[in-house]
């Protein structure tokens, strides 16, 4: 019963999305942000590369700038071959055209990886970056130290940016069976979020998809599964908004004004949720 109340909530909300984003397709605005976000994508297996094809198949209709990578970008061995086979490879034609990736560390990356080019870190755990009206905080949810903690709070309060994304491995809120919520980085981390305005949080860790219902005023995605799946692991509860864990998938993002417009797409190019979030004006 808890389930199928659950996933009733889920369809409600779901039907109460805004009709631009029902369709199953982007507005593709001339002048907005778009980028895609991948998590948990570094096999080198054949999946990971059906995801990348479909990465590219989506970029002709919907041509993002960028990729956030949302840790464990390589699983396994981590030699100078394996950048090749576990991230070159999969995204050759993503990398060919010139889109950016910008990598956040996994539990399962070496944290020399912030030093790999391709992966736009800039030798640092965690960094910022900005995208016309929207900034990206990067950060290491490995190591949530003093240090980053105080370096995040700088950095949201400068931030007079009108939309604020945060993105890193471990969810502070997740209803995936493994894993699910990390809650002692949530007790660090959220007072900052909700302090500083942040509209958004991605995260991976769990190898599904899910929408949470909007938390203390966030918005907050988990889609840690472009390269590994937990079949059937999400565990829905009333804070479910949508879920998919029946295979691969990946995020296509658009921030345009102030709105932000989603889609998850899995590996056969189903959409499998999409909808919008309004940015609450500045108070």
């Amino acid at each position: 019963m808890r389930r199928l109340t659950a996933a009733l909530i889920g369809l409600l909300v779901i039907s109460a999305l805004r009709p631009a984003a029902q369709n199953g397709r982007l507005p593709n605005r001339p002048n907005s942000v778009k980028f895609a976000a991948i998590g948990d994508s570094g096999t080198g297996d054949g999946p990971q590369f059906d995801v990348g094809r479909q990465m590219a198949a989506a970029r002709a209709r919907f041509p993002f700038e960028f990729v956030i990578m949302l840790g464990d970008n390589l699983y396994g061995r981590q030699s100078p071959q394996d950048f090749i086979n576990k991230f070159e490879r999969p995204y050759a034609a993503l990398l060919q055209k010139g889109v950016l990736f910008y990598a956040s560390l996994g539990n399962h990356d070496d944290q020399n990886n912030r030093f790999y080019k391709n992966f736009n870190m800039g030798g640092e755990r965690y960094y910022t970056y900005a995208r016309k009206n929207v900034r990206f905080f990067v950060l290491d949810s490995n190591q949530m130290d003093p240090r980053q903690r105080a370096w995040l709070d700088d950095a949201l309060q400068r931030s007079n940016d009108d939309w604020k994304v945060c993105y890193f491995h471990h969810p502070i809120y997740s209803d995936g069976g493994r894993h699910g919520s990390d809650v002692s980085l949530r007790v660090t981390l959220e007072p900052l979020l909700v302090k500083h305005g942040v509209n958004v949080v991605f995260a991976g860790h769990d190898h599904m998809y899910e929408r949470l219902t909007p938390q203390k005023g966030i918005t907050h995605f988990v889609a840690g599964a472009s390269g590994e799946l937990r079949r059937g692991d999400v565990r829905p509860s009333a804070s479910t908004a949508a879920h998919f864990d029946q295979d691969l998938s990946f995020m296509l993002i658009e921030i345009d004004g102030d709105d932000l417009f989603f889609e998850a797409v899995a590996r056969a190019g189903t959409i499998v949720d999409s909808g919008s979030i309004q940015r609450k004006p500045k108070t």
